[in-house]
């Protein structure tokens, strides 16, 4: 905290953001840095400014405070200094966790998740989208309601109390299960027509688009089907599945979806409901996992999206590696390295276009060997 001033709220309108993480021991430091950085971009995704972070080392969880009464008082006293708007922690908190942190500190505590699903909120344009996250949103909050009778509008505005389901939360659990019911409904209903669009692409050779958010899938969509489709360095910029031709010099017609990015401790009721629009992936003949090099912990964000594919049955896929902004890599033995290391993977920029070709190429023997 040293050399930052109390600055008034007025002073900044952007909301300010004190991030908290705690790991049980301090070999797991470069870690807990590692989520800091992935924090710090969703929350200046969602719109607000980190102020500060702090980092927890403890034995155990808390299970009334989390990081601890005493840890929980200290940061009281920081968000009174510097007029601090939202304590933001890295995990997912109990419901009586949440509860005791908000009435110690007197202010607007949310997790990870919630953060998360508030992007997700942002950036929800289509009817399919919008009921998704509402879904996930009333799912996270129905077992927060329990034993409280939590008024969640209480909070106020600003990060993680955005979307569709925010007004909808302050009726009875009765009210929010019968709400749930009617979403999935409907959610079946745009599912079956998506089947009906998929049964008629049966002699269609399809690719979809899969990996970590902002890997640059969207950018990369566009090099090769020729799109101008909205391009976004933020988390979670796309959450439709968007599917175009592939103008590819192959007997048969070939289409490229791109699809929601995945995030380590990507909660699964989100999962769930984005099921309809992972199905892309689950369909595909192909899959082109892309992976942002530019970036530290390329190998652990690998092992994040294998997970993810794996959770939703996509391990046996056909698949490229696609290591992608190699134009911001400095250290060409880098590249080599991960090249090396991972089978069936082609190094390149879908913004320079270096490797495009080689991709293409790669794409077209596999679609003749699967043809044959």
């Amino acid at each position: 905290m040293r050399g930052k001033q109390p600055i008034s709220v007025e002073e900044n309108k952007r909301e300010r953001v004190l991030l908290v993480s705690l790991i049980h021991d301090s070999s797991k430091r470069h870690r807990a840095l590692y989520r800091f950085e992935e924090l710090e971009g969703l929350v200046k995704t969602a719109g607000g400014e980190v102020f500060e972070k702090v980092l927890q080392i403890k034995d155990k969880v808390d299970p009334s405070y989390y990081i601890g009464k005493g840890k929980a008082e200290e940061i009281k006293r920081l968000v009174e200094a510097y007029g601090i708007d939202t304590v933001l922690f890295d995990t997912e908190l109990t419901p009586a966790q949440q509860k005791n942190l908000e009435d110690l500190i007197k202010a607007k505590i949310i997790d990870r998740n919630v953060l998360i699903m508030d992007i997700f909120a942002l950036h929800a344009r289509t009817r399919e989208a919008k009921i998704q996250v509402e879904l996930a949103q009333l799912k996270y909050r129905l077992p927060r309601l329990t034993g409280f009778g939590i008024e969640l509008s209480r909070l106020g505005g600003g990060i993680g109390t955005r979307g569709p389901g925010e007004k909808k939360l302050e009726v009875e659990k009765r009210r929010i299960k019968e709400r749930i019911q009617r979403l999935e409904k409907e959610l079946k209903e745009i599912e079956k027509h998506i089947k009906v669009q998929s049964k008629r692409r049966k002699n269609v050779f399809k690719i979809a688009l899969v990996g970590y958010t902002n890997a640059g899938k969207s950018t990369l969509m566009n090099t090769l089907a020729r799109e101008n489709l909205k391009v976004a360095d933020s988390y979670f910029s796309t959450l439709d599945a968007t599917t175009r031709k592939f103008f590819l010099d192959t007997q048969k017609e070939v289409v490229l979806s791109d699809t929601v990015g995945f995030i380590e401790d990507l909660p699964p009721y989100l999962v769930a409901s984005f099921r309809s629009t992972l199905k892309v992936a689950t369909d595909a003949d192909l899959l082109l996992h892309v992976v942002d090099t530019s970036r530290p912990g390329v190998e652990e964000r690998i092992r994040i999206v294998e997970k993810t594919l794996s959770d939703i049955e996509c391990e046996d896929k056909p698949r490229i590696i696609v290591f992608n902004k190699i134009d911001l890599v400095l250290e060409e033995t880098v590249l080599l390295r991960l090249k090396d290391r991972y089978q069936n993977s082609v190094l390149l920029s879908a913004v320079t276009g270096e490797g495009v070709e080689e991709l293409k190429t790669e794409i077209r023997d596999i679609i003749a060997d699967i043809s044959s």
